[in-house]
């Protein structure tokens, strides 16, 4: 397609949140395909940013199937905080100021965004941010000794649904 006139960056945006709605973005390649094909070019970095601003998160939709997802906090469910407690982490171990919380295949991402969310907010201050792998989360302490303290804060929150809901909206 030819390249379209230029599009500000929340035209743009607009359009990431109308793909991943409909359940076309499954990949950040996905998405630059996509928004080609409307004769928008962006790189990987600025599909990712993109995402990361609208709020949207991997995780596995009805199907089962890996894909980004918008996490709407007017439609979450009243115990969505106890069920990502206990469907979400399956593990927790610590070492200094690290973190490692395992998951299942595929729910790392959904939990390192809403750490990180949270702890942006203020809502998680023992955290200083975190790395995420497909079925892993490394989180990091802001104390150099504050892993054990770190892994109390993070069931209290984890566990809160309001919490839940707070880190969704940001």
């Amino acid at each position: 397609m030819a390249k379209r006139a230029a599009i500000s960056s929340n035209a743009r945006r607009a359009l990431v949140v109308s793909y991943v709605s409909k359940g076309l973005v499954h990949s950040q390649g996905d998405l630059v395909e996509l928004l080609a094909d409307e004769g928008i070019e962006v790189t990987q970095a600025t599909a990712s940013r993109d995402l990361e601003l609208v709020g949207a998160v991997r995780g596995k939709d009805d199907q089962g199937r890996m894909r980004y997802l918008i996490l709407d906090p007017n439609t979450a469910p009243t115990g969505v905080g106890s069920r990502v407690s206990e469907n979400l982490i399956l593990n927790i171990t610590a070492s200094g100021n690290l973190v490692v919380v395992k998951t299942p295949p595929g729910g790392a991402q959904l939990l390192a965004s809403l750490i990180d969310r949270a702890t942006a907010s203020g809502d998680l201050s023992s955290a200083l941010g975190t790395i995420a792998g497909d079925d892993t989360v490394l989180v990091v302490s802001r104390s150099a000794t504050g892993s054990k303290n770190l892994i109390s804060d993070l069931k209290k929150y984890i566990s809160g649904s309001e919490n839940l809901r707070k880190a969704r909206r940001k």
